[in-house]
């Protein structure tokens, strides 16, 4: 059976495992997931991923969550444009989240991206997810 939405699967098991303080969680791999990792990684948001590849042509993406004295990092993660609705914003309307403190994940011309590095490099696109 195929999955509708890939990304917000993988949103859902990080909101779930921080829930229950799991330190590790399993997705299947794709390139977009790993793009958007790489990205929660870079704001610090995450501890780390490694791609793990099966005999078969399987691959699992395995997120290392982080934690701040016994709390979740990631207070917030939530999917802005669904397959059902896609939200798409040029550069000057980007949205802010929580005031600056939280980050919007786009999907750019220039790749997958957090909201201040598309502001940067002026550029808009697709708004994946917000994480605060």
């Amino acid at each position: 059976m195929s999955m509708t939405d890939p990304l917000g699967d993988m949103l859902t098991r990080i909101r779930n495992a921080q829930m229950r303080r799991k330190p590790k969680v399993v997705t299947p791999a794709s390139k977009l997931r790993a793009r958007v990792l790489d990205v929660l990684q870079e704001e610090g948001y995450i501890r780390g991923y490694t791609r793990v590849d099966y005999e078969g042509g399987k691959s699992e993406l395995e997120i290392e969550l982080k934690y701040f004295d016994g709390e979740p990092v990631i207070k917030e993660i939530k999917r802005i444009s669904r397959p059902g609705r896609r939200v798409y914003s040029p550069v000057r309307n980007l949205p802010t989240v929580a005031n600056g403190l939280g980050v919007s994940i786009l999907s750019t011309p220039k790749g997958v991206m957090s909201d201040a590095r598309a502001r940067m490099e002026n550029v808009g696109g697709e708004v994946l997810c917000s994480v605060f």
